[in-house]
């Protein structure tokens, strides 16, 4: 009422006091700008920086244990005293290895840096896990031979994958069509651990049995594209930059899945890769049956087929570039499995000539 005298007309001092009122009430009434849930956060952060889905759930899975651990406390109010505290009891109360305290530490300091954008100082104190350095578990020759037999279908072809060209499970399971190349007996691995390409071979003993289940999947991506389906989902932006590619025979999966899902995001029902588990589970069934009683699971595979071909007499550097390691020092652990027995050292009790009926 200061802007206003006693010889200001009724109708304007109404008129004012009302738009003021409105103007309040639009106020009020304007809806905030919500942001989003921290977890949706973490999310974000992760898509924009084109990390796995295995690290984004992985990342997610360890942010929420630490939440919970403080009894839901927002990180944004603690520090290098509470991360220390969940660290120190991963490894004192659960005995987690080292590489999955790593992991929850990783997961950590990656919602502090990108997320909450507040940087976290030296985290003092941790109880360390204990660091290992298990020899891989390796099957013998025969031994793959024995329990790839026991396999039929795609748990066969994608096992022979796994130990023909040294792939790893999830580089199986995302194969696409157009990434496996007949006429030059190779296989493009696209966007494998660390985000590289690389090169593998493609084994001479699955080339037709390969070509074969892929004339049954164009029968069935063709079935799918009748009923307005056949649509599979393609990395990083390229869904908007090309949006029909993603029906294209050359995106499909080498090894899709046998029912669709709907996608979240937009609700198209779409056919994914065939689920790791679906080999997993026919692998252990086909160990189990063989009666190996070693601990063997699908990656050992891919640690055989690096085993046999130092066995069979390839230099260390070209089974580095095929497995796609960075260094060639983790290759090298390799050599330390090799079937020599004792690395290759006689045991002089060989040289006593007794005979070997002897109780």
């Amino acid at each position: 009422m200061n802007n206003l005298n006693m010889h200001t007309p009724t109708s304007r001092v109404l008129a004012v006091i009302e738009g003021g009122l409105h103007a309040k009430a639009s106020i009020q009434t304007t809806p905030a700008v919500q942001q989003p849930k921290l977890l949706d956060q973490v999310r974000g952060a992760i898509g924009m920086r084109h990390y796995s889905p295995k690290t984004e759930d992985s990342y997610v899975h360890w942010v929420k244990r630490f939440i919970f651990f403080h009894n839901k406390r927002h990180p944004a109010e603690m520090g290098e005293k509470e991360v220390a505290q969940f660290l120190s009891s991963l490894a004192r109360e659960l005995h987690v290895s080292a590489s999955t305290q790593n992991q929850a530490l990783n997961a950590i300091l990656f919602l502090y840096r990108e997320v909450l954008r507040k940087e976290i100082g030296y985290v003092d104190g941790v109880i360390r896990a204990k660091k290992s350095r298990p020899l891989p578990v390796v099957l013998t020759k025969e031994e793959v031979k024995t329990i790839l037999g026991r396999l039929s279908g795609a748990p066969w072809l994608m096992s022979m994958l796994l130990y023909g060209a040294g792939l790893r499970l999830m580089e199986c399971c995302r194969l696409r069509v157009k990434d496996i190349d007949f006429s030059q007996n190779q296989i493009l691995v696209r966007a494998g651990k660390g985000d590289k390409d690389r090169h593998t071979m493609l084994p001479g003993a699955i080339k037709q049995p390969l070509l074969r289940h892929l004339e049954a999947v164009k029968r069935q991506h063709d079935q799918d594209l009748k009923r307005n389906l056949g649509r599979v989902a393609l990395p990083n932006a390229l869904e908007k930059k090309y949006p029909n590619a993603g029906r294209e025979w050359g995106w499909q999966w080498v090894f899709p899945a046998t029912s669709h899902f709907a996608d979240r995001v937009t609700g198209e029902r779409r056919r994914h890769h065939l689920h790791e588990s679906v080999l997993q589970r026919a692998f252990k069934d086909a160990r189990l049956g063989a009666h190996i009683t070693k601990p063997a699971s699908c990656h050992t595979l891919r640690h055989s087929f690096a085993t046999h071909l130092l066995e069979d007499g390839y230099d260390i550097r070209t089974v580095q570039e095929l497995l796609g390691h960075r260094d060639v020092s983790t290759t090298m652990i390799y050599t330390h499995v090799l079937n020599r027995g004792g690395k290759g050292v006689h045991s002089p009790a060989d040289r006593l000539g007794f005979d070997s009926a002897r109780p």
